[in-house]
């Protein structure tokens, strides 16, 4: 598919999808959300593919929806049965196409994210920013509420108090607040953040990936399921971990003193 507001990269085994309409601060019109949904499945296919970067061109991260043309051109308009195709169609499948793949998710906020596109960097598994990233629920200072899961994310981000305060007043969270309370995995000089998050994206995918996919699987698992059901996966994945190739390799490169080559078999 050819994309006009996003833009899909693949280096190596890292793929990073950049919300690109930056003269309109990447806010996300019918285009976009439908860019970003193909984006997605497009990588969710891809083997080759270990960790994904989603980012935003330009000085913000995403604005939210594109309230031009009185919701118009963002879907929200028309009849309560349009609006509910529009948002299931649209907003939360990207949310919930970047959760629920297998390969580690990485938001690069490189400024503010709001409404949607703040819903969308809490959907990924991890956030790296500069000290000009900044969080808000936008939803509720226009009689709206997420609809794109922060209602579901950010009380498991934040812990139930911070997380209801950060729902009902749509207040800012500043860079720091959101290092210091686990939403930002950490803080970097804006110059840097590119350069930071590909060393932690490689990081990642440079180990196996079916114990990184495995483990992304059950620690979102657990967050629904008891210890002793937890501990039932766990032995299951264990067991196929165990008869991989790639355990074999890195067992025999830790023998041999090198880096192992991990094919994700």
């Amino acid at each position: 598919m050819d994309f006009e507001t996003v833009i899909l990269k693949k280096e190596g085994h890292i793929a990073t999808i950049t919300m690109n309409r930056p003269e309109m601060m990447n806010a996300l019109n019918i285009q976009m959300l439908q860019e970003m949904v193909a984006a997605i499945d497009e990588i969710a296919r891809n083997d080759d593919v270990r960790v994904v970067v989603l980012t935003g061109a330009g000085r913000v991260f995403c604005s939210g929806a594109d309230i031009s043309e009185g919701g118009k051109a963002s879907g929200l308009s028309g009849t309560p049965v349009e609006m509910h195709h529009n948002v299931r169609n649209s907003y939360q499948k990207v949310a919930l196409g970047l959760q629920r793949l297998d390969k580690p998710t990485i938001a690069m906020v490189n400024g503010a994210a709001v409404g949607a596109g703040c819903d969308f960097a809490f959907a990924c598994d991890m956030r790296v920013g500069s000290e000009k990233a900044r969080f808000r629920n936008g939803f509720v200072r226009v009689g709206l509420i997420p609809g794109g899961g922060g209602t579901w994310l950010y009380t498991r981000l934040m812990g139930l108090g911070r997380g209801l305060e950060f729902l009902f007043t749509g207040d800012f969270l500043e860079a720091e607040e959101a290092e210091r309370i686990g939403v930002l995995n950490k803080i970097v000089p804006a110059e840097d953040l590119e350069r930071e998050t590909m060393e932690l994206a490689q990081k990642i995918a440079n180990n196996p990936p079916l114990a990184v996919q495995m483990s992304k699987m059950m620690a979102y698992k657990a967050l629904d399921s008891d210890l002793e059901a937890a501990l039932e996966q766990a032995a299951a994945c264990q067991a196929l971990a165990l008869s991989s190739e790639d355990h074999r390799e890195g067992v025999n490169a830790f023998i041999e003193k090198r880096e192992a080559q991990f094919k994700g078999r």
